[in-house]
């Protein structure tokens, strides 16, 4: 998944928190030019933090759009893969969200089952053995972890 701040977005705020520090910082100027009285307290707090803001979106506007990685969307992107058949891309999903997030549990489950699908035993009997070391109150787990065992064989 994305959380970006589109550019043109962070620039006009960027904008417009600064004509609103300018409009603050004037204030007090104003009121002492047409009323006589310096007035407006807080005016210039306000001030500063309209310009500290426009800065951090000024530069959040220039800096280049990165994607956030998510495992979350790797793991959706996976179970999408795998709902129309691609089960190779699906399990390079999985193995990218097991890099990025290697407590994600359900990375390892998912690509052990898609490894069983594949007749790749072994593969899949090594993720639920690492699903289980993250998660081993998920009992699901351990009757997967005893079918790919069945599936090896004794010699396994």
């Amino acid at each position: 998944m994305t959380v970006t701040l589109p550019r043109s977005r962070a620039r006009q705020w960027s904008r417009a928190a600064w004509a609103m520090s300018i409009l603050f910082a004037s204030l007090p100027l104003a009121s002492r030019l047409f009323v006589g009285v310096w007035g407006f307290d807080g005016a210039l707090e306000l001030s500063f933090l309209c310009l500290a803001l426009g800065t951090y979106l000024h530069f959040l506007g220039r800096r280049r759009a990165k994607a956030l990685r998510d495992s979350a969307a790797f793991l959706e992107q996976a179970i999408e893969a795998a709902g129309s058949n691609d089960v190779a891309g699906a399990i390079a999903l999985l193995s990218k969200a097991a890099r990025l997030s290697p407590r994600l549990w359900q990375a390892y489950q998912y690509r052990g089952e898609l490894y069983l699908r594949s007749y790749r035993f072994e593969e899949a009997l090594e993720d639920f053995n690492q699903a289980i070391q993250l998660a081993p109150e998920e009992t699901h787990l351990q009757e997967l972890r005893a079918y790919a065992q069945s599936l090896v064989g004794p010699a396994g």
